[in-house]
């Protein structure tokens, strides 16, 4: 049903999504609701399709980022019982979705990380996100390679890092004791990666969520999601979703 959800309008897509299913929690329609998506995709924006943003990159399709956060919702969410939650998005592209978590995040000392290797991109999503939000953000350009995002993310994972080039938009205080302290409570990854990182899973907090779509064969002609879950043990589970096309994880073009 995703080919039914498009609209003329941020709430048209969104109700759409909503109506077929696609996002099925009131907290996500909510957020989505507050992100409109015009401003994170210069064209056709409330279309139901990946849509280009310029250098040589995509915004997913409004279906597939509904797919995301309702699998990493669980994850996302401040709990009273946990730390304040903590999120990365890999190749965040123009902020869409980074935006949308930092709502879901909300504004009690949480953390929402977007990496992305292209500056010009990197700058859109800065500018997007309204400085309104009390959430820390940070905007961070990945200069690795792209199988090298697993590095970045393990060096962006320090609590006492500040990039220069971050963005933040206001800190509240930690609840709880945090075994995990700089580990993140969920990681969303925008584009291809060759493989599941195991420099990744070890950065999930336990609990801890991933959501990654990944090369079935060396040529990255077939592709799918997985969703990989740490519990409280540290036991990791991996499953696979469904079929993707999404463009690899690359560097910025010359």
């Amino acid at each position: 049903m995703a080919w039914h959800s498009s609209g003329v309008s941020n709430s048209e897509l969104i109700e759409n999504l909503w109506r077929n299913k696609l996002i099925k929690d009131e907290r996500v329609k909510e957020a989505f609701l507050k992100v409109d998506r015009a401003h994170y995709s210069p064209t056709s924006p409330y279309s139901d399709s990946p849509q280009p943003i310029g250098h040589s990159a995509t915004i997913s399709a409004p279906h597939m980022h509904a797919s995301a956060i309702e699998h990493l919702l669980p994850s996302i969410l401040p709990s009273p019982t946990r730390p304040a939650p903590r999120v990365l998005d890999i190749g965040s592209g123009s902020g869409y979705l980074t935006h949308v978590i930092a709502e879901l995040v909300g504004s009690e000392g949480g953390t929402v990380v977007g990496l992305e290797h292209i500056p010009a991109l990197r700058d859109l999503g800065a500018r997007n996100m309204p400085s309104r939000r009390r959430v820390e953000t940070f905007w961070k350009v990945d200069e690795s390679d792209s199988d090298h995002a697993s590095t970045a993310a393990r060096r962006r994972s320090s609590v006492n890092e500040r990039t220069p080039m971050g963005e933040v938009e206001g800190q509240g205080e930690r609840k709880g004791e945090d075994k995990d302290e700089g580990k993140w409570d969920a990681i969303h990854v925008g584009a291809s990666a060759k493989e599941i990182h195991k420099e990744l899973v070890d950065q999930l907090r336990s609990p801890g969520r991933m959501f990654v779509p990944v090369d079935d064969d060396e040529m990255g002609l077939q592709q799918h999601v997985w969703e990989v879950k740490k519990d409280e043990g540290g036991e990791v589970s991996m499953r696979r979703l469904f079929g993707v096309r999404y463009v690899p994880l690359g560097d910025p073009p010359k």
